[in-house]
């Protein structure tokens, strides 16, 4: 692991973010184990057959484990996304209102995501954060800068 410290309070809004998220993936994953009629009939409105609810269910509990474990929590978002993309096609295969059904599992996957990042330094150096006081675009190289290069 890196020295790089994170700021308790950065910490703990990523925690937050993290929380909203698996509190929504574990509420609707444990649902679709339940088989009740209303599930059922939201799932076959999407045109997924009740013998393959549960196995939805299993997986989205899976992958949420996955997220949940801090050595594998880069993995689980990763299996997460996927899962919510799917997630996506079908409510788009559904015809169903885009901001409420449509992108809400992309509102989802941005608290996964951004919960991550702020709480967990790995991510830091795929998305680097601009710094204060540095500029955020690169010089101009020039022939006469950049040496032997050209």
């Amino acid at each position: 692991m890196d020295n790089t410290t994170i700021s308790k309070k950065r910490i703990w809004t990523g925690r937050v973010l993290s929380g909203i998220a698996a509190a929504f993936l574990l509420v609707d994953g444990a649902v679709k184990l339940t088989r009740l009629p209303g599930v059922m009939e939201a799932n076959a409105q999407l045109g997924y057959q009740a013998g393959t609810v549960a196995g939805i269910g299993i997986l989205e509990l899976a992958c949420l484990a996955v997220y949940l474990l801090r050595s594998t929590s880069v993995l689980g978002a990763l299996l997460l996304t996927g899962y919510l993309g799917g997630a996506i096609a079908s409510q788009l295969r559904a015809d169903n209102p885009l901001f409420s059904h449509v992108l809400f599992p992309t509102y989802v996957a941005a608290l996964i995501w951004g919960g991550l990042y702020l709480r967990d330094t790995r991510l830091a150096m795929f998305l680097p954060r601009p710094r204060r006081g540095r500029p955020t675009a690169p010089a101009a190289v020039t022939p006469a800068s950049a040496g032997a290069r050209f």
